[in-house]
């Protein structure tokens, strides 16, 4: 929208020429000073949009995009390289955090917006985009100080908060080169009655030597080792710590262990590590008890130089459900990922559609309703790889693919959290707080 002004222009009869100044008197010329005046003021109204004379400002209009979408990273002590809580810290990178937000790099997002709606959606709005922009354009201003928002409430070393309780692996030592096996370490928990956990969160000291961890709950009576077990939690690179909404969550019965899953990646440098577990329980009763199970295959083999190789799985719900996340993950020759859903009725959903896939940005996705997945329910992950040479984080595309553990091989897992209809608790009675049984 374009401002409108009215002027009288009866004052330009008196000039009826460029020249006609220099042949009038004073009045004449007062006149012609003040008709220039208001035509150029004139010009600039046309040509500026309404509203535009205000400057964006970091403190004002940038900072609370920050704080809300990029602090959880972007502070010191995490995982980016810089820290965006201050306009001091943030003004070096004014150019490049344009032409991430733009290029809709960061936040790192990968969903595509056609299929599904996500209450842990990390993407900026058109809208953001457009502030950050304008405010790289002006100059990257500060503005007032007295404009910047509170500063946004952290709890040092984890995301979700001070946990009730940790659980730690004793300390590994990492080689500089070579490569390492998964390592499993089992840690008992001393539960003397059932927990319920909210929000889980895996930090490990040697972060930089740490590929991914899983944690797993080892019941009693089971037996076994390894990744025997329900998946408690995880962490991957990019991968958000596990929070369930109020009424949801994860169970870990009287007496279990703690099975770690580490895989360690030597980078050149020894490193130690010690990686805990921090546990939130649930402060309310908890309704449905949610369960995380992988659709996989193991049985792929992908082409040497193919650009875009398809692998499937599959699962069938054997009662009815609802799933609450999904997380998808594949290795460097991952290129996209999809969930879709066969209804018992033939209708058919994509509910999950990642076609940028990151590896090192894994994101689990949590649908803001539950998706209703009826008995019968045929659930299909269908994953692309590019084994090319026009991968440019392909290890090798000279060379055939198969399932393997470590970085250079490859996996297919969509996995997908949710809880059974019949399963539906009275509900279970909140957890006590913790008694210190952990490290």
């Amino acid at each position: 929208m374009f401002s409108v002004v009215f002027v009288d222009f009866r004052l330009f009869r008196t000039l009826s020429s460029p020249f006609s100044f220099l042949h009038a008197g004073e009045d004449h010329m007062k006149r012609f000073l003040f008709v220039s005046v208001c035509a150029a003021a004139i010009a600039c109204m046309f040509l500026l949009p309404a509203g535009s004379a205000r400057t964006v400002t970091f403190s004002k209009d940038v900072a609370p995009i920050f704080y809300k979408s990029c602090a959880e990273c972007h502070r010191p002590g995490e995982v980016a390289p810089m820290s965006l809580l201050t306009y001091k810290e943030s003004r070096p990178w004014a150019k490049s955090i344009r032409e991430k937000v733009v290029s809709r790099e960061m936040p790192p997002w990968h969903a595509d917006p056609n299929h599904g709606v996500w209450s842990n959606d990390r993407s900026l709005s058109a809208k953001e985009v457009e502030t950050i922009t304008a405010w790289v354009d002006a100059g990257a201003p500060e503005g007032n100080p007295k404009d910047m928002p509170a500063l946004p409430k952290f709890v040092e070393g984890w995301t979700i908060g001070a946990p009730d309780e940790t659980f730690s692996i004793p300390e590994q030592s990492v080689p500089a080169e070579g490569v390492v096996a998964y390592q499993y370490f089992t840690v008992p928990t001393n539960f003397k009655e059932d927990r319920w956990i909210s929000a889980a969160e895996i930090r490990s000291t040697g972060r930089s030597a740490v590929h991914h961890v899983i944690v797993f709950v080892q019941e009693p009576g089971s037996g076994g080792g390894g990744a025997n077990g329900n998946l408690l939690a995880g962490t991957a690179p990019g991968e958000q710590p596990t929070v369930f909404e109020p009424g949801y969550g994860k169970k870990i019965p009287a007496g279990s262990k703690l099975v770690f899953q580490m895989h360690y990646t030597p980078n050149g440098v020894a490193a130690k590590d010690v990686t805990t577990i921090g546990l939130v329980y649930s402060k309310q009763p908890v309704k449905h008890q949610v369960h995380t199970r992988p659709i996989l295959n193991m049985r792929f083999v992908i082409p040497a130089g193919d650009p875009n190789h398809e692998v499937r799985s599959s699962y069938v719900f054997q009662e009815d459900a609802h799933i609450v996340s999904f997380m998808p993950h594949m290795h460097l020759r991952g290129k996209s990922f999809v969930y879709k859903a066969t209804f018992p009725d033939g209708r058919e959903q994509v509910l999950l559609s990642v076609p940028r896939y990151d590896f090192n940005w894994q994101s689990y996705y949590v649908p803001k309703e539950p998706i209703a997945a009826p008995k019968g329910t045929r659930i299909d992950c269908i994953a692309h790889y590019d084994n090319s040479a026009g991968n440019k984080f392909n290890p090798d595309p000279t060379k055939d693919v198969k399932w393997g553990d470590q970085t250079w091989e490859e996996m297919m897992i969509g996995w997908t959290s949710f809880y059974n209809d019949a399963s539906t608790l009275k509900p279970a009675p909140p957890a006590t707080t913790g008694q210190g049984t952990g490290k």
